[in-house]
């Protein structure tokens, strides 16, 4: 687990609360595979546990390459005055696109389902300060291996690599 500094007025995210978190991002993750997407799911939570918003990598089935998880979840939350009591929680450690969406924000917390399959921004924010943790989960790893090893092309069209 890797954290980023955190400021005093706020209560570190603990292992048992990023996975509870996680739980909607997973679930989120699984449908889009059962759609024919890609397994990625998000969700933005208030720091205090209050669901705001969840997505799903959804490009395949919108045919639409902006709708990656987090912006999907960052879109079914709604507009905010300000985001640094917000926690972006996340299937796999966010491409530069999401990181940016992160840090143009000012989301305070992002919690990182696995970043074996994809090392995303989730370093750089760190640097930045927002509070990172990531779980090296699992059920996340599985998921999105499987998917990776048998949709090489899809998964390189998604994260811009051209086979």
């Amino acid at each position: 687990m890797r954290r980023a500094r955190t400021e005093g007025r706020r209560r570190p995210i603990d292992q048992e609360t990023a996975r509870r978190l996680l739980e909607v991002a997973l679930e989120e993750a699984r449908t889009g595979l059962a759609e024919g997407g890609i397994p990625i799911g998000a969700a933005m939570f208030h720091r205090d546990g209050t669901l705001l918003g969840r997505g799903r990598n959804r490009r395949v089935q919108d045919g639409d390459p902006s709708v990656h998880a987090e912006t999907a979840a960052f879109r079914a939350a709604g507009r905010r005055r300000d985001y640094p009591d917000c926690v972006m929680v996340t299937t796999l450690s966010p491409c530069w696109y999401c990181s940016g969406l992160v840090r143009q924000f000012g989301i305070g917390g992002l919690v990182v389902g696995e970043s074996k399959t994809f090392i995303g921004g989730h370093d750089w924010l760190a640097g930045l300060g927002v509070e990172v943790v990531v779980l090296d989960d699992a059920a996340c790893a599985a998921l999105l291996g499987t998917f990776v090893a048998e949709h090489p092309a899809l998964w390189h069209e998604d994260i811009g690599i051209a086979d």
